[in-house]
């Protein structure tokens, strides 16, 4: 038998789903305006930069960005065509790929750093308490980690 949201919950819910899409869709317009990038482009630039000689495998990219893979190998080819990341070949496996930052990859991520870090300060972290942000985080940490656990089990 379904356990229905009770009022309170469904105004949490519904605000969380409209913060989500309204945050997500402002951070993007100003990095799109501003760099010419999407979110999820910034996102592969950033995954790209932290990772060792700045290259992931796709298959792990895909399920790092919680990306499909025909999803995340079009927007590859997208910065790819903009000379931000290049693919290589997995050493010891023909099949496999890497996407690999190169230098214009990390020059482009340089320089929309800054105007991502002030969206999410501007449009999330000012809005709220510290308490109220280390209380989203701590939800937001929760609600991943039970998330992941589901997605081990599913596979």
């Amino acid at each position: 038998m379904t356990q229905w949201l009770n009022e309170e919950q469904q105004r949490h819910w519904r605000a969380y789903i409209t913060m989500a899409a309204l945050l997500e869709e402002r951070l993007g317009q100003e990095l799109q305006r501003a760099h010419d990038l999407s979110l999820k482009d910034y996102e592969i630039l950033v995954r790209l930069s932290e990772a060792p000689e700045h290259s992931i495998r796709m298959s792990e990219l895909a399920e790092e960005t919680q990306s499909s893979r025909s999803r995340l190998t079009h927007q590859i080819d997208r910065l790819e065509k903009l000379g931000y990341v290049r693919r290589d070949r997995c050493s010891g496996d023909n099949r496999g790929r890497l996407a690999v930052l190169t230098n214009a990859g990390m020059t482009a991520l340089v320089e929309a750093a800054p105007t991502h870090v002030d969206g999410v300060r501007t449009h999330l972290v000012e809005q709220l308490t510290p308490e109220q942000y280390q209380s989203f985080g701590d939800a937001s940490n929760a609600v991943a980690k039970h998330l992941a656990s589901l997605k081990t089990q599913d596979a």
